[in-house]
Order: C-alpha cells, then structure tokens, then sequence
C-alpha cells in the first residue's frame, strides 16, 4: 500500500514537530528514516498508523485518507519506541490477547512467529521475567505475525545482540518479499543503508535528503 504524505505538519502545543512533510512512500518495498532521537521518526510512524492526526496536511493510505476517509491503515503491524505487554501473562498468552482482537490467525500461527523471533524455548515464560532483548523480539512477533500490508519497526535492533540484529534483517527481508510496505528506523546506519531501497533522512522534522542506498554500486 503506497503511503502520501501531502504537506503534512503536526504540532504539539506551540511546537512544530514535523513540518511541511510531503512525500510518497511506495508500496512493496523496504523505506529507512534516518535522523537522530528526536528528529520525529516516531511521529511520522505514529501518523501512518492512524494513532495521531496531522495539524495541517493530510496522510492517505492506498488513497484514503486517514481521519477523514479511515480512522487508521485496515492492515498494519506496529512497533514503535519501547514494546509493552502484561507483565503477569506470558509471551504466548500476550499475542493471543493481541490476536483474539481480529481473529485473523490461529495457535499455530503464533507459535510460528516465536520461531521466527527466536522465543520458542520462552513462549511459556511470565512476560515480566523476559530480558529487554527478548521483549524487543516479542514486539517484532507482533507486529508481523497477522502478515500485515503495512509494517512499522521503530529500531527494532534496539537491545539486540548480533544474532538479534540478523534476525531482525531476516524479517524485513521477509516481510518485503510477502508484498509488504516496510518502514523502518535504525539508529544503526549501516543496517538501514543494507536494507531499505529508500532512505529518507529527517531533521526536526523535516525533510533533509532522500536516497537509494548502494545506487553507485548498481
């Protein structure tokens, strides 16, 4: 699903934090937003998912209009900033939760994303007892595990170790090659250049630079 953002602004009490964004993300294909803490990567993941609405401006998804047409993306996996579940569930119990809203998917369908995410030996496991590592990979197995049209990872390599990282590769490969729109931010760059198709750089909220990383060696 392509994703537009028409001279989009947003603020927040008298402070301006994304500032006449205005640009297209296309469909099938993984995009990096590159900037600092701060720079408003979150915020622009939060008004693709419908959970804020701009100030001036508008955000459409495959053409519909968020707020006005739809009150947010019909198919879109979430995780932004730091993962937050039941402290007294386990992991498995978490998703089920999580997927029992929809009921799009089965038990064995979650099982499935634990593996994915490396958690099978800690599916059982109280969700408070999870290490940070481990709830960032449990963040992940939800955003992905209903094979969403959208994805939206805000550093999803955040509290991986190496292992993690390439798994986290692994996914955003993975999603993309399903058909998903894959947008992900990494504090890391060198991982987003190695795989987004499109990197959109970002300062205070606006837009600084646009590139396609690895263009010269194609």
């Amino acid at each position: 699903m392509a994703i537009i953002f028409n001279h989009v602004t947003k603020k927040i009490g008298k402070s301006i934090v994304i500032d006449d964004f205005d640009i297209e993300i296309p469909s099938n294909q993984i995009t990096g937003f590159k900037g600092i803490n701060g720079s408003g990567k979150t915020m622009l993941m939060r008004l693709i998912a419908g959970l804020i609405y701009p100030t001036m401006g508008t955000v459409s998804i495959d053409g519909k209009v968020l707020g006005k047409d739809i009150t947010f993306p019909p198919s879109i996996g979430v995780m932004l900033e730091n993962p937050a579940f039941l402290n007294g569930y386990t992991g498995y119990e978490n998703l089920c939760l999580l997927a029992d809203i929809k009921s799009e998917i089965n038990a064995d369908r979650i099982k499935e994303v634990f593996n994915i995410v490396g958690l099978t030996e800690n599916m059982n496991k109280k969700y408070r007892k999870y290490s940070l590592g481990m709830k960032q990979r449990l963040g992940i197995a939800a955003a992905i595990m209903e094979k969403p049209d959208i994805v939206l990872l805000d550093e999803p390599t955040n509290s991986l170790d190496e292992s993690g990282v390439e798994m986290v590769k692994r996914i955003v490969r993975a999603e993309k090659e399903r058909g998903a729109t894959v947008i992900i931010s990494c504090h890391d760059g060198e991982v987003l250049d190695e795989l987004a198709d499109d990197v959109i750089c970002i300062k205070s909220g606006k837009i600084t630079d646009r590139y396609v990383p690895n263009e010269s060696e194609v």
